[in-house]
């Protein structure tokens, strides 16, 4: 499977009317198909069980490289999968993307397939550690929602525990970016901790609450009794 056969896959099954909606609402500059998630699902799973991972990769590259949107939702699809060994092509490609990231649906999706590299690697959370300062704030946002793993730890270890307390660390430096998106990356970090970890979270609105946006603040503790 080629990058231009399977966006011609995709092309096939557009939606124009819908593609039109989705441009309004998604905003960022870019051709749009109107395909909803379970079509591009279906055939993203055709395409892991008939290709191997090298040439899975380059149809990822060159999906994302289209820059149709459901064809970048496909390229992060290809790599949501907790199982791909060796993968470091596959964070490298992640990694490659990262600055090209512009809107919160491709940059969440991307996210689903890099939280698992992550996981499977955590050593990479060197490389995440680089993103919290990055100019670009899907980058920034990308360092709390490719790290949510952590948040749900049951029962972490010292090591993850000490993992787990770098990610709020860079949750606080966020807490004064008042971005909506940044904002509302960390509620949702907090208010995922917060059904393992009640008490962390207290511990964390107590000092640094009153420089959260209301909505995040709320978003935090919506969880808790």
């Amino acid at each position: 499977m080629t990058p231009g056969a399977a966006l011609a896959e995709l092309e096939a099954r557009a939606n124009p009317a819908k593609a039109a909606d989705m441009a309004r609402y998604h905003k960022a500059k870019r051709r749009y198909l109107g395909l909803a998630n379970p079509t591009i699902d279906a055939l993203c799973k055709e395409w892991r069980a008939e290709m191997a991972l090298d040439a899975r990769v380059t149809l990822a590259a060159g999906l994302w490289d289209s820059d149709v949107f459901e064809a970048r939702i496909a390229a992060g699809k290809l790599f949501t999968q907790a199982r791909i060994r060796p993968d470091d092509a596959v964070w490298a490609e992640i990694c490659r993307w990262m600055p090209m990231l512009d809107s919160w649906a491709i940059a969440d999706q991307v996210a689903s397939a890099g939280a698992r590299r992550l996981t499977a690697e955590p050593a990479r959370l060197e490389t995440v550690a680089d993103w919290t300062t990055d100019p670009n704030k899907w980058v920034r946002r990308a360092a709390l929602v490719f790290t949510l793993p952590w948040a749900k730890l049951p029962h972490p270890n010292a090591v993850q525990t000490a993992e787990r307390e770098r990610i709020l660390g860079w949750a606080e430096g966020y807490a004064t970016d008042h971005d909506w998106f940044i904002q509302k990356a960390i509620g949702w970090w907090l208010r995922t901790l917060s059904r393992h970890d009640a008490a962390r979270v207290i511990a964390f609105t107590d000092a640094h609450g009153d420089k959260l946006k209301p909505f995040a603040l709320r978003e935090a503790l919506r969880s808790l009794p």
